[in-house]
């Protein structure tokens, strides 16, 4: 320990280093339940890349594990500590270094918060789409690391397609650039999008060139009330059938709606078993949800009701963007889980979901990017209760398994982390995991970055 905090002091200001084991025990976890965390030995928190090289310089020649965070808003334990390592925290290299309107992008350090970088790109007309229900407090580098989704992917895409370039410290303390600053560029093996989604196993992100899209207009809401999720998703299935191409396409369920109301006090309908929102940021958004009004109105809804505004319009995502949040408050501790499937077989995961529920005697909210097939089921459980916690971590297991069942996948944007090690394995199968293995072995041969994260 003495050893370690010497060779760090020698290339680091005194301010980025934080050893009271009080503090540093703030940074050992992310939000995720039953992930175990360590106590890490010191916390540092650089404010350039020369300082993160010099922490994977010393942490190479040590031995010492370097777990990367961001605002450690994760829901898989990918952020969590290890005991005795550097925890490296990015959230004070925090600049915009660059907004380009004629090339479309934006160049930004890892510790950018995802909702600061979409209003500075709002004030030149650019859009940077990906958004995250924790989008005021999540960081572009944890984004990365996550390859994050949010309520626009329906039309927008995710994290990855929006990642050009990077620039990474390797293990060894190495500066690797990867990927452009071009519209087009297929030069090698695209290392960039390998880096996307690899939860701080590969190397640090010090940099990041993200692609920008013209600013849509001014999006318009519908919310449709439906007697049973089947309902709903049979109407997401019409609204995607018929060509629609919605900017959001968003579900809640009865007991998720009733959170919100609770924590918000919004007044959402509590009648309905299901709340599909869906929104349009074309020319003629009135026209668009009309349609789509007529397909939920055909598929069962019993109320459909267009918003009249923009601030209407607002007050409806606001209240989705709380979804988890306000579940959080249902009991004193929550399981997120992040089950994929393909749209069509999007009712068979909620009904699949729901009988969990009751077969567990759990209480089991889901909202959903519906348009994507991306359930966010929420179990809902006492920690304190010893029978409870057991059945909410079986539950757990056996929405993942229904959802690989229906052709899915265990995680659509929250990652893998510690939460689900064991299902990654399920899913990917002998071989793939063979070469999963291979390559993190290629970019860190002593296994020091994020270690016990992934397999």
């Amino acid at each position: 320990m003495s050893d370690l905090l010497e060779r760090l002091r020698a290339g680091l200001p005194p301010e980025t280093l934080i050893t009271d084991a009080d503090v540093t025990a703030s940074y050992a976890h992310d939000m995720a339940s039953f992930c175990e965390a360590g106590v890490p030995a010191v916390v540092v928190l650089p404010r350039t890349v020369e300082q993160v090289q010099h922490v994977m310089r010393t942490a190479t020649a040590l031995r010492v594990p370097v777990v990367p965070q961001g605002a450690r808003t994760g829901l898989s334990g990918a952020a969590n500590a290890s005991d005795g390592c550097i925890v490296l925290s990015l959230v004070k290299m925090d600049r915009i270094l660059e907004i380009s309107p004629v090339d479309r992008i934006a160049v930004v350090e890892p510790g950018v918060v995802n909702a600061t970088l979409s209003r500075a790109v709002n004030e030149h007309g650019l859009y940077y789409p990906p958004d995250p229900s924790s989008w005021e407090m999540c960081t572009i580098g944890g984004n990365i690391g996550t390859a994050s989704g949010g309520l626009c992917c329906v039309k927008y895409g995710v994290t990855a397609e929006y990642v050009l370039g990077l620039e990474v410290v390797l293990a060894d303390g190495r500066l690797l650039t990867t990927g452009r600053r071009t519209a087009k560029g297929v030069a090698g093996y695209d290392l960039t999008r390998l880096f996307v989604g690899s939860e701080g196993s590969l190397g640090i992100v010090v940099k990041a060139v993200l692609a920008l899209r013209p600013q849509p207009p001014q999006q318009l809401v519908l919310a449709a009330e439906f007697p049973s999720a089947t309902a709903a998703c049979d109407a997401v299935c019409r609204i995607m059938e018929r060509g629609h191409t919605p900017s959001l396409l968003e579900l809640m369920d009865r007991t998720t709606v009733r959170a919100v109301n609770a924590l918000s006090g919004m007044g959402l309908p509590e009648t309905t078993e299901a709340l599909l929102l869906c929104a349009f940021d074309t020319p003629d958004p009135a026209a668009d949800l009309a349609a789509v009004g007529a397909l939920c109105t055909a598929a069962g809804a019993t109320e459909v009701v267009p918003a009249d505004d923009a601030a209407e319009s607002e007050l409806l995502l606001q209240a989705r963007r709380m979804s988890l949040t306000a579940l959080e408050t249902v009991k004193s501790a929550t399981m997120i889980d992040d089950v994929c499937v393909p749209r069509s077989r999007l009712g068979a995961m909620l009904e699949g979901t729901a009988a969990i529920a009751e077969r567990f005697d759990l209480t089991i909210g889901v909202c959903a990017h519906a348009g994507d097939g991306n359930t966010h089921p929420v179990v809902c459980f006492d920690h304190t209760d010893p029978d409870e916690s057991r059945r909410a971590r079986a539950s757990f297991d056996e929405i993942m398994a229904l959802g690989l069942e229906l052709g899915g996948t265990i995680t659509g944007e929250h990652g893998v982390g510690i939460l689900k090690k064991e299902w990654l394995a399920r899913e990917l199968g002998e071989t793939g995991m063979e070469l999963q293995r291979n390559v993190k072995a290629a970019f860190d041969p002593l296994g020091l970055l994020n270690p016990g994260k992934l397999f």
